[in-house]
């Protein structure tokens, strides 16, 4: 079950007027193709694993729990602070020094956090964990190309994470499901700066160290795959659309939240967003908002939520959760 949720942003926001003097476009033009009018943008001397940790001490808070009380902490990232180490372990030194609880990452970019829902709940399942601290965080602003208005628009920075903890009683985590297709991994994709295409000066003029994506294609297949992975997921459970209470989403862009909301038949005040303030902030996106409407109140004991996500890879997930915090 959810013990806890938090959430960490960066101080700066970039606006939509900002993004003007940067790049040839206008309030207007990303308004109306994406739904955004500002996200966060790390400071300099900030990185992935910062926002994490404030993210998780915040749901610690709220879980009533000490970073000592853990057993587990997994990162959902595509923006690390290193190659190696993880993030997890970068966290794990602000968090828990002293302690030799394992951490590790999960990149499935923006679906990571459903695909890290899904690793520690097996885990915690499997009797030899009681709790973990599952985070979504991102910092890609660090690898947006300003010359390429299409995608520098959409992404922001930010943090979010919850407590799991094995509960024998109802609710909480009752089913995930994962997919991926690798013949479209091109499709979004920072080519460069890794094993297959190393950084060298030539890789670097080429500005292959930046976020590349075919966004025509991305929104045919996402739509339909967002659809297909939340049908599955609560047959898995035998509930109906209208059975659902919250459709927490991955907060990509305004145009394929309401295309997804439409197949869904799923009512605006079913589908919260803060896709307008935070931007696309890809793995981080749905504990964010998780963290944002259980804060607000929102949310109630029994209510039933479900998760759905796509991103890179290309890779998209679902879970159905049943609430079990009080409001």
């Amino acid at each position: 079950m959810i013990r806890g949720t938090g959430s960490a942003l960066p101080e700066r926001v970039i606006s939509n007027a900002d993004l003007e003097k940067m790049v040839e476009t206008s309030d207007e033009w990303i308004v109306t193709r994406t739904g955004i009018r500002e996200r966060r943008m790390l400071a300099p001397e900030e990185a992935t694993s910062d926002i994490v940790t404030r993210a998780a001490r915040r749901a610690l808070e709220q879980a009533g729990l000490a970073p000592e009380d853990l057993d587990l902490i997994v990162v959902a990232t595509c923006t690390p602070d290193t190659f190696t180490p993880a993030t997890a372990n970068h966290v794990h030194r602000n968090l828990c020094r002293g302690s030799t609880i394992p951490a590790f990452d999960v990149n499935a970019a923006c679906s990571g956090f459903v695909y890290g829902l899904e690793v520690v709940t097996s885990m915690l399942q499997s009797g030899g964990y009681r709790r973990a601290l599952l985070a979504g965080g991102e910092g890609l602003t660090r690898f947006m190309d300003y010359q390429e208005r299409s995608v520098c628009i959409l992404f922001g920075d930010a943090a979010g994470a919850v407590v799991l903890e094995r509960s024998d009683g109802p609710g909480g985590v009752l089913a995930t499901t994962l997919k991926s297709d690798g013949q479209y991994s091109e499709m979004i994709q920072i080519p460069g700066g890794a094993a297959r295409m190393p950084a060298s000066p030539e890789m670097l003029a080429r500005r292959e160290v930046f976020v590349r994506m075919n966004g025509p294609q991305v929104f045919k297949v996402a739509v339909q795959s967002m659809e297909q992975v939340a049908r599955d997921t609560l047959a898995k459970v035998g509930w109906s659309i209208g059975d659902v209470d919250w459709v927490i989403a991955h907060q990509a862009n305004q145009r394929i939240l309401s295309a997804v909301a439409d197949r869904l038949e799923i009512p605006s005040e079913k589908m919260p967003t803060n896709l307008q303030v935070r931007g696309n902030t890809s793995a981080a996106s749905i504990p964010v908002l998780l963290d944002e409407c259980n804060r607000a109140g929102r949310f109630r004991r029994g209510d039933k939520l479900l998760l759905v996500a796509f991103g890179g890879g290309l890779t998209w997930g679902a879970s159905a959760v049943e609430w079990t915090r009080d409001a």
